[in-house]
């Protein structure tokens, strides 16, 4: 049980101890909280604070280098880990990310891509400031997520080529910048990422995982030769992901399924292969890192969305909950969330009135501190609307948790309007994080509620597995019920009910307007599939290998991928749509939206689309994520008021 209090207002809170506790929620029971200072937060405001994406110590726990949007462009930054005004180190218009600090202190290295491309180059530059040298100039590969090896000679790399669907473990030397392959995979359906190197350079752990993260194995890599030893061998699919290597190397934490197909924390021994269990827990938990000096270790739980922190003794025992507020906490940093020293954890948190901000949690007081503070003055002062979480039974029984939102000062008088908004993935899941975009649809009136649908990751492997060849069946069934959860508060018009979503949420968009018509007023589709055949076609070679594992083959299973695809219903969709779109994504490509267009301008339908230029899998531009949420809310005042 927790207790919130959002201002002025007690919220409470009861978390069941597992997904099978959930108790139904009556939709009667929820109710609009009051606000005298309410209204529509400022789009500016929203878009004008300022985004984190990823951190790294410096090696003597002074600083911290982190990317953040703060002029518009996701750049690299860095500040003291006291706290201070943040210094710019790199300037593009392109997205900086996953920094690395070099052991001797002197270089940060990162990865950036061509607008939105999601193809990686490396790049350097002195700690202290100076001029940006590219490591790397591969515009068909990709390099990223760069870790120095522990002499600083060397870093480990992921390394993909553009027509490959496999990423290999490579090491690039700095002295002579070339590149030499730890692993060769040859199977299509496989790939390998790094974890961590051993204290004496001699070897490294990775995990080898088949495209959906369900059968994943830990394996000891000699850098030397290249000799890969596989620490997990398991005779049926299973996820053994390791996280960390303990300081003498004896001991790999992993998060693995074993228990029931639910995530949980565990020691594996690198010379038995036996493990030892940390946790026993049928919410999600992830493994995160042992402390340099060997002392600790730490995970995660996250319950229903919302996410706590733990640390525990190298050996697993005497857990407790790291203090910090309450919401989506998670642990940041590469190589790990420790300071060097072992003394501080860097941890991010956000909620879903708070957006996300670093702290800095001393281990020895277990105070923690905020380090950033990226909302700007008057959204901190602004009332926004908060999150509760909520169950419903869908159309066959299955349990269903979702996030909603009701508007401060709503009516109950069921003329309002409301918004479905699923998630992408679909192996992923809605948290309790800030979303701009929610927090300007509600503080507009509209109702919100994001489901959780079957295939949605939290709630174990078996409800994850739930919608493998039926995708846009049950789990659409699902979101359906979403919306007749918002009819039943009584606060919202069944007529008056959109939906929005990005991604796996934007191929839900366009298939519930195509097969579930009657039930959607208005939509906005961003960046969703339309057809899987022509995504086969266009989408990058290692997505094509993840949409197997949900569809089958496309050959055999042709009949499913044609029951899954929108394109066979979009004809019947009555809702007007607007459509936008990155033209670089590689993930949906734009050939998806192009098609939605036409299929519906050659209808008659109501339907409008714009395309973002040096924008991939959604927008990083500022300008473009304003322009995206006015064209959006426009359009749904339009359809839905």
């Amino acid at each position: 049980m927790r207790k919130w209090l959002i201002g002025g207002l007690s919220l409470l809170f009861v978390f069941a101890r597992s997904p099978e506790e959930r108790t139904i929620t009556d939709p009667a029971s929820v109710v609009s909280p009051g606000s005298a200072s309410a209204g529509p937060v400022p789009i500016e405001d929203l878009y004008f604070s300022r985004g984190l994406n990823s951190a790294a110590w410096s090696p003597d726990g002074s600083q911290i280098v982190f990317g953040t949007n703060l002029t518009g462009r996701y750049n690299l930054w860095k500040v003291g880990a006291n706290g201070g005004w943040p210094v710019q180190l790199a300037v593009s218009d392109d997205v900086q990310e996953s920094p690395a600090w070099s052991p001797d202190g002197k270089w940060i290295v990162w990865q950036q891509d061509r607008g939105g491309n999601e193809y990686y180059d490396l790049y350097a530059v002195p700690a202290g400031g100076g001029a940006v040298s590219a490591l790397t100039s591969t515009p068909d590969i990709s390099e990223s997520s760069p870790l120095f090896s522990p002499d600083g000679k060397s870093l480990a790399i992921s390394l993909k080529s553009k027509t490959s669907p496999a990423s290999d473990v490579a090491l690039f030397d700095l002295a002579t910048k070339s590149v030499r392959n730890l692993t060769n995979e040859k199977s299509n359906d496989r790939s390998w990422i790094f974890t961590g190197w051993s204290s004496d350079g001699k070897s490294v752990i990775a995990n080898r995982s088949n495209p959906d993260g369900t059968d994943v194995s830990v394996y000891r890599i000699d850098v030397a030769s290249g000799a890969a030893e596989n620490l997990t061998p398991h005779a049926k699919a299973g996820m053994y992901i390791a996280t960390s290597v303990s300081p003498d190397g004896k001991t790999v934490l992993i998060t693995s399924d074993e228990k029931g197909g639910y995530q949980n924390a565990a020691l594996l021994d690198a010379t038995t292969k036996k493990l030892t269990w940390i946790t026993d827990v049928k919410w999600e938990v992830a493994s995160a890192d042992f402390s340099p000096d060997g002392k600790w270790l730490t995970y995660s739980i996250n319950e229903d969305g919302r996410q706590d922190l733990y640390i525990a003794a190298a050996n697993g025992t005497g857990a407790h909950k790291l203090a910090l507020p309450d919401g989506y906490n998670a642990f940041v940093g590469a190589p790990h969330a420790f300071s060097p020293k072992g003394d501080k954890i860097l941890v991010a948190h956000q909620s879903g009135t708070q957006p996300g901000d670093w702290w800095i949690l001393d281990v020895a007081s277990g105070k923690a501190a905020r380090l950033t503070h990226t909302a700007i003055a008057s959204l901190e002062s602004a009332a926004l609307p908060p999150s509760q979480i909520v169950h419903y039974k869908s159309f066959d029984g299955t349990t269903i948790s979702a996030l909603l939102w009701l508007p401060f000062n709503l009516e109950r008088n069921g003329k309002n309007a409301g918004i479905v908004f699923p998630h992408g993935g679909p192996t992923g899941q809605t948290l309790d994080t800030f979303s701009r975009t929610i927090t300007a649809l509600v503080s507009r009136g509209y109702t919100v509620i994001a489901p959780n649908v079957r295939g949605s990751t939290g709630y174990g492997l078996a409800f994850q597995r739930m919608n493998i060849k039926d995708l846009g069946g049950g789990d659409l069934q699902d979101e359906v019920y979403a919306a007749k959860f918002l009819a039943a508060t009584g606060y919202v018009d069944a007529k008056k009910i959109g939906i929005t979503g990005g991604s796996y949420g934007g191929y839900m968009t366009l298939m519930a307007i195509g097969k579930t018509p009657d039930v959607w007023a208005a939509a906005v589709e961003q960046y969703g599939i339309v057809d899987w055949f022509t995504m086969l076609q266009h989408e990058d070679p290692y997505l094509q290998e993840y949409e197997k594992t949900l569809l089958g083959d496309p050959v055999k299973d042709r009949a499913v991928y044609e029951a899954a695809s929108p394109i066979k219903y979009l004809g019947n969709a009555k809702a007007p749509l607007l459509v936008l779109q990155g033209a670089n994504d590689i993930r949906v490509p734009k050939e998806e939206a192009e098609q939605v267009v036409k299929i519906l301008k050659d209808a008659g339908k109501t339907v409008d689309a714009h395309f973002y230029a040096e924008e991939g899998h959604g927008f990083l531009k500022r300008e473009n994520q304003i322009d995206a949420i006015r064209r959006m809310v426009d359009w749904f005042d339009r359809y839905l008021k």
